[in-house]
């Protein structure tokens, strides 16, 4: 045997070896992963870990499975991720050289990210926020230093500045699979808000990536699905911009977090015509769920064990890689132009459990936790006020200790499937109305949910005394929490305690057909949308929303024939942004007459919900009642839009 001989039979031996123990890894006593059929071996599985840097300077270490200190990056690879994903800021420093946080990631943080990325045999995904901090839905600030540029100039600082960024990633030998120009640009791009200006900026940047990177994909990247009329706007307008030449994109890339972005069913349905009508492939860039509702960094987190979102799963190490598991069988069985799915920040974990006066130093010098204070000089309403810690340390794939979880093992687990035994995994938690003149009436029963996310019913024996249940009945309109047992398990209910109604339809659970809904100005969308985040009560409400200004104005009333003879009041909640001057209120007509109605109802924002009530009026008998609101909205910024839910008609007597 020679000498080449025996060398090449030594690298198939360690390479053998490598495989053996990477498929080791994979597998897992605990975890249930039903195999995702059809499942392409280039199928993206990213990652975006654009903090690391940060958290390993911050003293952040992580393990693998056995507990042993390993390189994040490898870690990644062996369980089957093949992108990392690193969000790009123009200049996240103040005039100090003090950092904005959120990783403090320019350039050079994307270089160093891509070089370890492409040494572990991943492609990098870059993502251009185009602005010198976050960019999202709700905000796109222009950088510092193109503040005031019209928009030729801008477009030619944008091209100039992405083609800067992807010769020092090539320089550096980075493997560039993807880029992305904006990160969820619904409607705005660094401070524009004119589709042509957009496109003419997303085509700057195009051009510049193919000249350094000619094989890499480029995405467009927009939220919120859960409004598919927008995800349609957003497409034919860069399609009819692409018609001239603008903007040659190949995927078009959506956020989907279920807590908030609706339906599987909807996700595949709308990126499914998409790609079929534009010839586009399709990706998520976005998700992530949580394993645990508690909070380890002593920073509020986005998501936690609190009402207003859809919980489809436990919010355990199973639940997380179910969940991860079912988009992935979405985009890849339902979704024919599926490219891929990319995870969001999943090693953003705690710098720390001691104190948040240790973590806030951390935070402070190494930029690691979502903002520092340094973010006042660039954005002082959001960032510099209400900087932190990591807001998602609860979605992770490792523990605080910076531990491997389980569920890390999904991504890989995917394409074998790892169909165990399945056991009982948690409890669904039930919500109950319960009428103040009535008596309380709880389930008998629970759904456990299974590490296969299939239910059985468990028989529950409540912790609810007559004591606690007479002071519940008395205590007036309130929200209460109900523990039991369920097999060994705690079960949780939570029970409304309400006022009679004598509206239908309060909520908008049955779709609106009690209300008289009249559009007065021709708003863009009026209508009762399914959305339980954004929802007062239940999951419907009657939604608003209109680009245009002064193009919000609309009553919706309800008429009651039967209402006994007597004096009633009533109410209604709003919510919303974006609205400008406004003129809301409730009203009450008797027999067609206004008599009576509310004080100005404000809009202060989102998920801050405000009430109008008109506090009395009589009812003699034999007259018809209708009751109702009136919205009008002048607007500003991205247009007028509103939430309006739980109409309450109750008697006074």
């Amino acid at each position: 045997m020679n000498g080449r001989t025996l060398l090449i039979l030594t690298l198939v031996l360690f390479l053998l070896l490598h495989c053996l123990c990477a498929g080791a890894e994979a597998v897992s006593d605990t975890l249930y992963v039903k195999k995702v059929e059809n499942l392409p071996e280039d199928f993206i599985f990213g990652m975006d870990i654009s903090s690391v840097l940060a958290e390993e300077a911050s003293g952040v270490k992580y393990y693998d499975y056995e507990g042993k200190e390993t390189d994040l990056f490898r870690l990644l690879a062996d369980n089957g991720i093949n992108y990392i994903r690193v969000r790009v800021w123009n200049d996240p420093w103040d005039a100090e050289g003090r950092g904005f946080g959120g990783g403090n990631c320019d350039i050079r943080n994307a270089v160093e990210i891509g070089r370890r990325a492409t040494a572990c045999g991943m492609k990098l995904l870059v993502d251009f926020h185009y602005s010198d901090f976050w960019a999202d839905p709700g905000k796109q600030m222009v950088p510092r230093a193109w503040k005031g540029l019209d928009i030729d100039e801008k477009e030619i600082k944008l091209y100039e500045y992405t083609l800067d960024c992807m010769k020092q990633l090539k320089d550096a030998g980075v493997d560039v699979g993807m880029v992305q120009l904006g990160n969820e640009t619904n409607g705005a791009l660094c401070g524009e808000k004119i589709w042509r200006d957009i496109a003419h900026l997303m085509d700057a940047g195009s051009r510049a990536v193919r000249e350094i990177y000619p094989d890499a994909l480029i995405a467009l990247h927009f939220a919120n699905p859960e409004n598919p009329d927008s995800y349609r706007t957003y497409a034919s307008k860069m399609a009819y911009y692409e018609q001239y030449g603008l903007i040659q994109y190949d995927v078009f890339a959506t956020s989907y977090y279920p807590y908030w972005h609706g339906t599987l069913d909807n996700l595949s349905a709308i990126l499914t015509e998409i790609a079929e009508t534009y010839n586009k492939k399709v990706m998520v860039m976005e998700t992530s769920y949580a394993f645990t509702a508690e909070d380890t960094d002593f920073s509020a987190n986005t998501i936690g064990d609190t009402g207003g979102i859809v919980k489809d799963y436990p919010f355990s190490v199973q639940g997380q890689a179910n969940c991860i598991r079912n988009i992935t069988d979405t985009i890849v069985n339902r979704t024919p132009a599926g490219i891929g799915v990319c995870y969001w920040e999943g090693a953003w974990i705690t710098v720390g459990t001691s104190s948040w006066e240790e973590n806030h130093a951390l935070w402070e010098k190494y930029g690691s936790g979502w903002a520092s204070s340094y973010a006042a000089v660039y954005d002082p309403k959001d960032a510099g006020k209400y900087y932190g810690g990591s807001a998602v340390d609860n979605h992770a794939f490792f523990d605080a200790a910076g531990h491997a979880l389980e569920s890390l093992k999904v991504f890989r687990l995917m394409r074998t499937g790892n169909e165990i035994t399945p056991v009982p995994d948690a409890l669904e938690e039930p919500s109950v109305l319960c009428d103040l003149n009535m008596p309380l009436s709880l389930p008998e029963t629970v759904n456990a949910v299974m590490t296969d996310d299939s239910r059985q019913a468990v028989p529950v024996t409540w912790n609810l005394s007559e004591e606690e249940d007479r002071k519940m009945h008395e205590g007036g309109p309130a929200q209460y929490v109900v523990t039991g047992d369920a097999g060994g398990m705690e079960a949780k209910c939570f029970v409304s305690m309400i006022e009679y109604n004598y509206l239908e339809d309060y909520s908008f659970e049955d779709g609106g057909d009690a209300w008289i809904v009249t559009d007065l100005k021709s708003a863009s969308e009026l209508y009762v949308e399914d959305k339980k985040t954004d929802s007062l009560t239940g999951s419907k409400h009657l939604h608003f929303w209109s680009a245009a200004q002064d193009s919000v104005e609309f009553t919706a009333e309800q008429t009651v024939s039967d209402l006994p003879e007597g004096r009633f009041k009533f109410s209604i909640s709003v919510m919303g942004g974006d609205c400008g001057a406004t003129d809301i209120y409730a009203y009450v007509k008797v027999d067609g007459t206004e008599v009576a109605r509310s004080e100005q109802i404000p809009i202060t924002g989102w998920n801050s919900w405000n009430t109008g009530t008109v506090p009395a009026f009589d009812h003699p008998a034999g007259s018809e009642v209708t009751v109702g609101i009136y919205v009008r909205c002048q607007g500003t910024g991205n247009g007028a839009w509103g939430k309006i839910d739980d109409a309450m008609l109750n008697s006074l007597q």
